[in-house]
C-alpha cells in the first residue's frame, strides 16, 4: 500500500463494474487513471484533481481496472482506445503497426521518456519479440525504462541480443547501457552480444584500427544483416544528457555541419532530413553501429519517441521508412496523421 491508500490490485470481493469494456471513452479514463496511480505512484487524490474527479471515483475506477484485467504487474491497455488514430498512421505511413496512448498530461522531459518506455513496455506485453536475433539502441533513455519494467516473454527464445551502436556518453551511461542489454537476453532467453568500442570515433583510420583489433566488434556488426526485429532510437540534432558533446559522440561543429545540410533528425546517429532522406556526410563513417540500409532490411523495426521537440525527427524516421512499428503519444499521432495530409 502508499500512503495508507488501497491498491486496485487488490481486488474487492465484489468488484463495482462503473465501465463496460466497449464503453471507449470510459475505458479510456479507467486506463488514464490506472497509468497515473501504478505507473508514475500518484496518489488518489493526486489523480482526483489532474483529472476534476472525487476521490471515490477515482477509487472505483482503480477497481474496475483490475476487474477488467487492465492491471497486472504493469498497465495494461485496452485495445482500440485509439484505433482510428492507430489505422491512420498505418494507413498514411505503411507501418507495419502503430500504439497510441494519451500522455498529454505529461509534464517534464523525464517524465515523458518514463511514460514511453512503459508504453513500450505494455505493447511489447502484448506484442512480444519473436525474432532469433533482436537489435537494441541500449543507450536510448526511453528503451532502458522499457526494459528495465518489461516482463519475461514466456516461450521466447531468441539466439542473440545486438548492441546496434557502440558506446557513447559517460562510463556509467556504458555501464547502463549494458545492463539493459543483458536484462532483455535474459527476458528472451538469448545470448548477448555487446559493441564495447566507442559510437563515434575521431577519424575513419582509428575505426579502422579498431575494428582490425576487435574480433568480438567485428562479430556484433556481422549480425546487423540477420536481424529480426530491431528497437530503435529517434532523436534530434543535438546533444542530449547524459550524452557529451566530442565524447565518443558528434560534437557541436559536426551536428551544426549537419543540420547545414538539412537534417531534423537521426535514427541511431545516421541523419536524415525532412523527407527521411539520409544526409550523405563523412560523418557516417565514424559511427560504429547499424546502418540505415540494414534497418531498412529488418523485418519488425520498432521506435518509442514523443513530445513537440521530437516531431519533426519522428516524421523524417517513418516518412523514410526507417521505422515500420511506432509507439507514441495522442498528440505526436495527430501531429503525424495531419502531416500527412
Amino acid at each position: 500500500m502508499r500512503d495508507g491508500e488501497q491498491r486496485a490490485s487488490s481486488r474487492p470481493s465484489t468488484p463495482v463494474p462503473v465501465v463496460h469494456a466497449t464503453d471507449q471513452d470510459s475505458m479510456r479514463l479507467v486506463a488514464r487513471v490506472a497509468w497515473m496511480y501504478h505507473v508514475r505512484s500518484m496518489k488518489q487524490s493526486e489523480v482526483a484533481d489532474a483529472l476534476g474527479l472525487s476521490q471515490s471515483r477515482v477509487s472505483r475506477l482503480l477497481d474496475t481496472a483490475t476487474s477488467l484485467g487492465i492491471v497486472r504487474t504493469t498497465v495494461r491497455i485496452p485495445e482500440g482506445l485509439h484505433l482510428d488514430l492507430e489505422q491512420s498512421l498505418i494507413d498514411a505511413y505503411g507501418l507495419r503497426g502503430a500504439h497510441v496512448f494519451d500522455l498529454s498530461d505529461t509534464s517534464s522531459e523525464p517524465q515523458m521518456l518514463n511514460d514511453l518506455g512503459n508504453l513500450l513496455a505494455t505493447y511489447l506485453s502484448e506484442n512480444p519479440l519473436t525474432g532469433d536475433i533482436i537489435g537494441i539502441t541500449s543507450w536510448s533513455r526511453t528503451l532502458r525504462e522499457a526494459v528495465r519494467v518489461l516482463e519475461v516473454m514466456s516461450d521466447i527464445r531468441a539466439s542473440y541480443v545486438v548492441e546496434m551502436l557502440g558506446d557513447v556518453g559517460p562510463h556509467e551511461a556504458q555501464h547502463e547501457a549494458a545492463e539493459v542489454t543483458q536484462q532483455l537476453a535474459r527476458l528472451t532467453g538469448a545470448q548477448s552480444r555487446f559493441l564495447r568500442v566507442p559510437g563515434v570515433v575521431g577519424s575513419v583510420n582509428l575505426r579502422a584500427t579498431l575494428l582490425e583489433h576487435d574480433a568480438h566488434a567485428r562479430e556484433t556488426l556481422s549480425l546487423f544483416d540477420r536481424m529480426d526485429e530491431a528497437l530503435v532510437a529517434i532523436g534530434t540534432c543535438t546533444v542530449d544528457p547524459p550524452l557529451r558533446a566530442g565524447e565518443n559522440f558528434f560534437t557541436h561543429t559536426q551536428l551544426a555541419e549537419a543540420q547545414k545540410q538539412g537534417a531534423v533528425g537521426q535514427v541511431n546517429l545516421r541523419f536524415i532530413d525532412s523527407t527521411g532522406q539520409p544526409i550523405k556526410s563523412k560523418l557516417d563513417d565514424l559511427v560504429i553501429g547499424v546502418s540505415l540500409e540494414q534497418l531498412r532490411a529488418c523485418p519488425r523495426t520498432i521506435a518509442v519517441a514523443g513530445g513537440p521537440n521530437k516531431h519533426a525527427a519522428i516524421y523524417s524516421a517513418i516518412a523514410g521508412g526507417w521505422v515500420n512499428t511506432l509507439v507514441t503519444d495522442v498528440d505526436t499521432a495527430n501531429y503525424l496523421t495531419e502531416r500527412a495530409i
